[in-house]
């Protein structure tokens, strides 16, 4: 596997978007009394935001990298004292994302909510000014210049950034706007700390500037990073807009990459991406779960993440046991648009193709690899689709080689699996579907691999817990398999009763479902009756 390249051809370009009161920015005055808590300088500080304002930011701040330091100084004390510590404003700060106010009520909020407006007034000047910063071709001013200082033998973040990660953590409902212009700058200020994304940091920049020390930017990444995750254990959509456009550009560094995944991420994303696939095979309604763009914005970040398998133990561990597989099987079956497809696709044939031998477990577990994601691809009924796909017309020719290699992977693995290691893979995998490994001879010819190589009748355990699952074909399966193994098993009664699958499976005989009461029924007539010989 190559490395994550160049991602905008890949994905939409990260925005901050337009302010809510934007129409108000030309009606500031920096000098009333409203705005004294801001302590802005009138020799300096006002001629310098009415300069900026009255002319294109190339022909004034940009000009020298001393002027444009000072400019992103005074913007960051704007969102300093305009934030405060009470928390979110108190009007501006509950607009919505998508609406955007004439001139005449932004004016009002203007005057009812001045630190309001003076927080958006700071992140969009902010944002605007580092979009300008990364897009011009020049060797004397660039973030660099702009949000680091010389340090001794390299350059370090400059202090003043902390007001974008207080933003961040406002209380209450926060403020959408700002969260996510704040997350977007600190993501492109902090990004060019990172080795991995040496080349943006010196592309367009002075040689003889000394490197930038990762050191410096680590702590406020991680925070960053923190954020982001504890953003996604959100279900709401809503939440996903904030952050989406901040993760798919921190996803360009590995630095990054490492650090979400080692903060639970990868569960987070894998959860997003089947809640949102099934919202969207139900036809829920909007606002239940990530929209198709959103899916496809997940998927490219664990596409991304991927890349890290072959260098990373932890990494792999986390796409072994977070559900991922299985949640990527979904997204591909439902099938919502065929970028969505391409990159899920992708993303298996990646976890297919990684190998533990570059960088193995420190710890000595078990090897973690290819053939194990291959596993648990043919667990969740990856094979057959993958069948159908191939006689499916694509557009893009990346998805017809993706599939044909995920063909010849999935069958070349398959051979080398024995019916009960397919069997076992699919409970683990918790994706159970009806078939040969779902049937009285299967279970009546591998009843004593039920015990496991510890005794501890691990499958079994998992049997019980499945039926619990809101999926009602996997539990009606579940009931079957518990029957049929209490059925063969010399103390399948005993043992199903001790591991509790008596009262569960009682509780499942009045179930709406039709299917999961028969066979609910038919189990646990089989757990209670002595000889099962004459159970009919």
């Amino acid at each position: 596997m190559s490395g994550v390249t160049n991602t905008s051809s890949t994905t939409q370009d990260s925005v901050v978007g337009i302010s809510p009161v934007v129409n108000a920015f030309s009606h500031i005055r920096w000098e009333v009394n409203s705005l004294s808590r801001l302590r802005l300088s009138p020799t300096t500080d006002i001629p310098l935001l009415r300069s900026a304002d009255a002319k294109p930011l190339e022909y004034t701040v940009l000009s020298d990298s001393s002027d444009a330091k000072i400019y992103s100084k005074v913007l960051l004390k704007l969102l300093s004292e305009s934030v405060g510590t009470a928390g979110p404003s108190s009007k501006v700060s509950k607009l919505a994302l998508d609406r955007e106010l004439d001139e005449e009520e932004a004016c009002f909020l203007l005057d009812q909510d001045p630190m309001g407006v003076v927080t958006h007034y700071a992140i969009s000047k902010l944002w605007e000014l580092l979009t300008v910063v990364m897009d011009r071709d020049a060797k004397k001013v660039s973030v660099q210049t702009t949000f680091y200082v010389d340090s001794e033998d390299a350059m370090v973040l400059f202090d003043e950034w902390r007001p974008l990660l207080r933003v961040l953590h406002l209380g209450g409902a926060g403020d959408a706007f700002a969260q996510r212009g704040a997350a977007l700058c600190l993501a492109k200020i902090l990004s060019i700390g990172c080795p991995s994304m040496k080349s943006e940091a010196t592309k367009s920049v002075d040689a003889q500037l000394k490197p930038v020390s990762y050191s410096s930017v680590e702590e406020p990444l991680q925070a960053l990073v923190s954020w982001i995750v504890s953003q996604l254990q959100s279900s709401a959509s809503a939440s996903l807009s904030l952050i989406t456009p901040t993760l798919i550009y921190l996803v360009k560094s590995s630095e990054a990459r490492n650090m979400f995944a080692d903060s639970g991420g990868i569960g987070y994303l894998a959860r997003h991406l089947r809640v949102g696939g099934k919202s969207l095979s139900k036809n829920s309604p909007k606002g239940s779960g990530a929209s198709v763009q959103q899916l496809y914005e997940l998927s490219f970040c664990l596409w991304t993440l991927t890349y890290e398998c072959n260098t990373n133990p932890s990494v792999r561990a986390h796409f072994a046991r977070e559900g991922v597989i299985s949640a990527l099987v979904e997204l591909i079956s439902i099938a919502p648009r065929e970028k969505v497809v391409r990159v899920s696709l992708s993303s298996l044939r990646n976890l297919a193709n990684c190998s533990s031998d570059i960088v193995p477990d420190p710890n000595g577990g078990k090897a973690i690899d290819g053939s194990v994601f291959l596993t648990d691809m043919t667990a969740c009924g990856l094979m057959k689709l993958i069948d159908n796909l191939k006689e499916r017309q694509w557009t893009d020719p990346d998805i017809f080689d993706d599939v044909t290699t995920l063909h010849r992977l999935l069958h070349e693995n398959h051979k080398e699996m024995s019916r009960w290691d397919v069997y076992k893979a699919e409970v683990e995998s918790g994706h159970l579907t009806w078939s040969v490994l779902h049937s009285e001879k299967f279970v009546k010819e591998n009843v004593k691999s039920f015990e496991g190589p510890n005794g501890d009748f691990s499958i079994l355990k998992i049997l019980v817990t499945l039926l619990s699952q809101d999926d009602e074909d996997v539990v009606a399966i579940a009931c079957f398999d518990i029957g049929e193994f209490v059925r063969h098993y010399p103390s399948g009664r005993a043992i199903a009763k001790r591991l509790g699958a008596k009262d569960i499976v009682m509780k499942l005989i009045n179930h709406e479902n039709a299917e999961v009461a028969q066979q609910a029924l038919s189990c646990i007539s089989k757990i209670l009756v002595q000889n099962w010989k004459f159970v009919a």
